[in-house]
């Protein structure tokens, strides 16, 4: 379980930088624009953000009740987030 849960803190971690880069690109294009649909992306990101920070602490406390199919679970859904939200960052960048 542990290589699975170190996974599951990787992608959690990546997340939250991925999520913290978009909420700076939004921003800025906020500041320029003033779109309804960019400050929607902006409180997306930022509620995304605090669900992967909570689940981030989560994984770093992690107790030994934890059951191995829960964190493999998360571990997948953490690792498939990290892919879309690349995805987003480099679709934003363009």
């Amino acid at each position: 379980m542990t290589l699975t849960l170190d996974i599951a803190r990787i992608g959690a971690a990546a997340n939250v930088a991925l999520l913290t880069a978009l909420i700076v690109i939004w921003g800025r294009l906020y500041r320029e624009i003033r779109s309804t649909l960019t400050l929607g992306s902006i409180v997306f990101a930022a509620l995304l953000l605090a669900e992967n920070l909570i689940a981030l602490w989560y994984y770093l406390n992690a107790t030994p009740a934890l059951p191995d199919s829960a964190v493999t679970v998360m571990m997948v859904l953490q690792v498939l987030e990290a892919f879309a939200v690349a995805t987003l960052l480099y679709v934003t960048w363009q």
